[in-house]
């Protein structure tokens, strides 16, 4: 009598089995970790360090995301060198982007802020956006609506200047970027420099001793080090060469490379390894703050899924093509800075272009 399921129940089976492929996932984390299976413990230790051990059970939870409802969720994503003793100003955030994914047509865009913009921080005067987070923590800002500390502050800036609601953030330090790509076997990205001889910067990179980017123009492998050296140069040494526009170029290297490791870390030959999934585990856990809860997080996995690498959009303030929205400055105390197209404080411009960027 067991041979055969009744048709009623046949059905229901049927219906339910997508349900149950998406659990499976989620359950090998549990019985990972009761087995004492090493995939299992890095899931469940890694989330551990970025979530907390109470909020494990979240990852079985559904939610929504603040935003979706909208349409919409955008999400803050920082850099910063804190896990370099030795670094000075480590505590500045020198990347800030926006994420901001559409979730009605499975698109997404990446919009850089130039660590230079110079801007009026809440409570703190006028000083250049990357020491925003320094203040935060210094201030132990807290006000309804952000995070508290050095995340907030920087939330309350950019959303007041660019006009844009932020739902969430996540702050990042660059050993996550280079842990994470040689957890992947390393990544692949197009170097496209106005230069024929490709991209080249002298300054040495502390780890290696060798020059921090040295890459032909082409499609490029590169290991963690590697994009870790691409992903902080802005070509500013004598002898430089490839990198006209400094910064600008410096981030739109940051979002390829962010594009690249997306694809990667999503591939088969990443998933389908055990040790490489356990690696990139441990580069997130050990190096990633943010304000993101378990099941949260699972429901942004779950949305990025659908967006295709050539779905996310790279955008800058300065493209070099269709959008010259800043300029040079030199501040009252003769740093080199960058402040609106139309003038100190003036974000009209630059408001409209984040609206534009939404409407896509």
């Amino acid at each position: 009598m067991f041979d055969q399921l009744p048709d009623e129940q046949h059905h229901h089976k049927k219906r339910n089995w997508k349900k149950i492929w998406k659990r499976i996932f989620l359950t090998l984390l549990i019985v990972g970790l009761l087995a004492g299976g090493w995939v299992g413990w890095k899931a469940v230790s890694n989330s551990a360090k970025i979530f907390g051990w109470g909020n494990l059970f979240g990852l079985f939870s559904k939610t929504k995301l603040d935003g979706e409802d909208e349409g919409r969720v955008n999400i803050l994503l920082a850099g910063n060198s804190a896990d370099d003793p030795g670094h000075g100003g480590a505590n500045l955030t020198d990347s800030i982007m926006i994420m901001s994914v559409n979730t009605t047509n499975n698109t997404a865009f990446l919009l850089s802020i130039p660590r230079d913009l110079y801007v009026n921080i809440p409570g703190n005067g006028y000083a250049k956006i990357n020491e925003t987070y320094q203040d935060g923590e210094s201030d132990k800002f807290s006000e309804a609506g952000y995070a508290s500390g050095g995340m907030g502050l920087l939330e309350k800036t950019v959303s007041q200047h660019f006009g844009i609601p932020l739902h969430y953030y996540a702050l990042v330090n660059y050993s996550a970027l280079k842990d994470a790509v040689n957890a992947v076997g390393g990544i692949s990205v197009n170097i496209q420099s106005s230069n024929p001889k490709g991209l080249y910067d002298p300054s040495p990179d502390l780890a290696t001793r060798l020059p921090l980017v040295d890459l032909r123009n082409g499609v490029q492998t590169l290991n963690g080090q590697q994009a870790l050296g691409l992903a902080r140069s802005r070509g500013d040494s004598y002898y430089a060469y490839g990198f006209p526009r400094g910064d600008f170029d410096r981030t739109e290297h940051q979002r390829q490379i962010l594009v690249a490791l997306k694809e990667k870390a999503g591939s088969l030959s990443t998933l389908s390894n055990p040790l490489k999934v356990g690696e990139l585990f441990d580069s997130f856990g050990n190096n990633v703050k943010t304000d993101l809860q378990l099941n949260e997080t699972r429901r942004l996995y779950d949305l990025l899924k659908k967006v295709p690498s050539n779905a996310i959009a790279s955008a800058a303030l300065n493209d070099g093509k269709d959008h010259t929205l800043l300029q040079g400055y030199t501040t009252r105390f003769g740093q080199s800075a960058l402040i609106p197209k139309a003038g100190v404080d003036d974000f009209s411009q630059i408001q409209a272009y984040v609206q534009e960027l939404l409407t896509k």
